[in-house]
């Protein structure tokens, strides 16, 4: 799919969500998509719907059925604990290292954020530096920058709507 970042590229296995890429769909991929079952198109024509609605800031959070596939215990762990990072707001890879018992590792909470296989569904762009500099995300910098931005001027909008 077409977005204000680039082309999207959607993934779903039984009915559940299992790949957001920030490459767009390879041409293997394309051809698979023409197999897929029914209930797989219809999930993903509900992210790609979901995924048009957060961009246009009229979505908070998705609802949609996902897996988080691959990745090790500690990965998976990670990545649960990014899901909880409420839109608009921040987490550190420090602090989220220490919350899940590794207060030494942010580094690797760095890496599980690249290794996360459903960026901006579980939003590994809310994960900064402890000094709150942007750093690291393995769709670049500049696609961070944009999905911050727009989360912070929705979230205002609606904290301070009449």
């Amino acid at each position: 799919m077409e977005s204000p970042i680039g082309a999207l590229g959607l993934a779903a296995t039984d009915g559940v969500l299992t790949g957001v890429s920030f490459r767009g769909a390879p041409a293997s991929e394309i051809t698979a998509m023409a197999e897929l079952e029914r209930g797989d198109l219809a999930l993903l024509q509900q992210a790609r719907d979901q995924l048009k609605e957060y961009f246009a800031g009229e979505r908070l959070t998705f609802d949609l059925p996902y897996r988080l596939t691959g990745g090790s215990q500690f990965e998976q762990v990670v990545w649960a604990q990014i899901a909880a990072i409420p839109y608009g707001e921040t987490m550190s890879y420090g602090a989220i290292a220490r919350a899940v018992g590794e207060p030494q590792g942010a580094q690797a909470v760095g890496t599980a954020c690249n290794h996360n296989p459903l960026p901006i569904v579980v939003a590994c762009h809310r994960v900064i530096g402890s000094d709150g500099k942007l750093v690291g995300f393995g769709g670049g910098l500049g696609r961070k920058r944009f999905l911050l931005g727009l989360e912070a001027r929705v979230h205002i909008e609606h904290t301070f709507a009449p």
